[in-house]
């Protein structure tokens, strides 16, 4: 467990003292449903209710057993007493451990769908401030024609919608209880006992298992983490490319007193947005592993299991970390519209040439031809860095077919803005 980028609620769901709860949780509500099919005796129930675990003990027990299932009955028996003969009765270690461990699971995803729809809002709301600041859209990192700075956030909003979908799709394929004997036959428990225990538990009970829960269960979980991982990082590289010196249109939060290199004073890098791109390919990894974990042997190997210590806190650890710096980043985002702005007449109107094309098209051109002859001039404009307009108003082939008004109308950059409100509209924001 990564504890240096644990949040405290996350760390809390990952910690032995709450996955250990979390086994008696399961353990007790077994002994209920028992009591209620009459196997044990419901007077028991009040002194069961009261078991407790002493970690150091239980620590102690496993030096001795090697197997913490068989430490933590041993603890645990030693806070009951007599009744401790009917704790864990008829059970095999995962009825106890997977069940339980979806129960952390379920509990990790509550508090990273909240991270997601904080985020969320969080765009939302810069994606609306902004909605009309123009700026170069690039495609291969090359000016291509403008869009507003609103348009792009609105696109990760609507990332971050599918993400929360995914997410809550994977908490309810993990949201099961396992609780069918060694080898999933029912053999020394009834299914009435698993379907009464995982109700008291918010679980539902698997279909069919057999020593465990089946791991595609646990792989479509980390793989979804592992998606809305990656969305962070297109996010993080999108506001690197655009903090870049020769670019500047964007830029994380830089407080007072922070520093950027110890040999360089002027220094304000992007670490932020370069953490959370090295946390997204961390939690790939653990996507792979997990995948790798859904083939055992036969009816149950253990070859997961310690994978899995690892995988399935640290994805849960990592993702809310970087989820939580992200909505940092994005609250503190620095903007730079007159920067943007200047950016657009970098290429001195070669933006506008896919609207001279189509102007000479009308007039009768045939692709090919005003193909050529756009390209000619913008070509001329990108070696000599003349204005593109003056070029065109120059070239005789060109203003036989279109007047200097039709030109100069073409060159305006409110054109490309005349279907932000539809599309915002659509988007519902």
């Amino acid at each position: 467990m990564i504890e240096r980028y644990s949040r405290p609620e996350m760390n809390r769901v990952w910690s032995d003292e709450n996955k250990f709860q979390k086994w008696l949780d399961v353990e007790i509500a077994v002994c209920e449903a028992w009591a209620e099919l009459g196997v044990i005796p419901k007077e028991a129930i009040p002194k069961i209710k009261q078991a407790h675990l002493n970690l150091e003990r239980m620590n102690e027990i496993l030096k001795v057993t090697h197997h913490d299932m068989t430490a933590f009955l041993e603890a645990v028996s030693e806070s009951l007493g007599e009744e401790s003969r009917f704790i864990h009765l008829g059970l095999t270690s995962n009825d106890v451990i997977d069940t339980a461990l979806c129960l952390q699971l379920v509990e990790a995803s509550d508090i990273l769908a909240r991270d997601i729809a904080t985020l969320t809002t969080v765009i939302r709301e810069k994606a609306v401030e902004h909605k009309y600041t123009i700026m170069m859209g690039r495609t291969h990192g090359v000016h291509a024609e403008p869009i507003t700075f609103g348009l792009k956030l609105a696109l990760w909003v609507e990332e971050m919608k599918r993400n929360s979908c995914r997410l809550s799709e994977a908490t309810e394929t993990i949201r099961v209880g396992k609780i069918s004997g060694a080898v999933g036959t029912y053999a020394t428990v009834t299914p009435e006992v698993e379907q009464k225990a995982c109700a008291r538990l918010g679980l539902q009970p698997a279909p069919v298992s057999n020593q465990i829960l089946q791991r595609d269960r646990h792989a479509q979980f980390v793989t979804t983490l592992a998606i809305i991982a990656s969305s962070l990082e297109k996010f993080a590289t999108e506001v690197r490319g655009l903090q870049r010196t020769e670019v500047m249109e964007a830029e994380e939060p830089f407080e007072a007193g922070q520093t950027g290199s110890s040999s360089m004073p002027h220094k304000r890098n992007p670490e932020l947005c370069e953490r959370i791109c090295g946390m997204a390919r961390l939690l790939r990894g653990y996507a792979l592993t997990s995948l790798e974990n859904i083939s055992l042997w036969h009816e149950r190997d253990i070859s997961h299991s310690s994978t899995e210590r690892i995988i399935l806190p640290d994805s849960c650890l990592v993702l809310d970390y970087a989820l939580d710096k992200f909505i940092y980043i994005m609250k503190g985002l620095q903007v730079y519209p007159q920067r943007m702005r200047e950016n657009l007449e970098l290429t001195h109107g070669l933006t506008f040439s896919q609207r001279v094309l189509l102007a000479l098209i009308d007039k009768g051109m045939s692709r090919q031809g005003a193909y050529e002859l756009v390209q000619r001039n913008a070509m001329k404009a990108w070696r000599e860095r003349a204005d593109f307009l003056t070029l065109l108003k120059s070239d005789t082939e060109v203003m036989a077919r279109l007047s200097g008004a039709e030109l100069s109308n073409i060159f305006d950059y409110q054109y490309y803005l005349r279907h932000i409100d539809y599309i915002f509209q659509k988007l519902e924001m």
